[in-house]
């Protein structure tokens, strides 16, 4: 059984992530295997925001069956990053917009 946890971090933050999600998914392999009375591992893939891996990146990957293109991983990283950066944007420019025309409309108008 693998416990498969992926995270998208920020770059600084790639090597010191992963080995906090060491000490932290340790224990519930632990519990898992004594539970389970199975073999359990954890497979952590840490992607920072700009697509940086750590030195074990590929060590962990490769214990995932099938092809997985690192690459690839990267470039969905780097998407959802900025498709999250585009989301708080157009969040704040459609709030702020909102505020902008609320501030124009007169009051007598709004209260008709």
């Amino acid at each position: 059984m693998s416990v498969n946890r992926t995270t998208i971090s920020g770059d600084r933050n790639v090597m010191k992530k992963e080995a906090e999600n060491i000490l932290k998914y340790g224990e519930v392999t632990t519990e898992i295997q004594n539970l389970w009375n199975v073999k359990t591992e954890v497979i952590q893939l840490i992607i920072g925001v700009t697509g940086s891996v750590s030195e074990s990146f590929t060590k962990y990957l490769s214990n995932i069956p099938g092809k997985q293109d690192i690459k690839e991983l990267q470039k969905t990283a780097i998407l959802v990053t900025a498709h999250t950066i585009w989301k708080v944007l157009m969040c704040n420019s459609t709030k702020h917009a909102a505020r902008q025309i609320a501030l124009r409309v007169p009051q007598s108008a709004t209260t008709e």
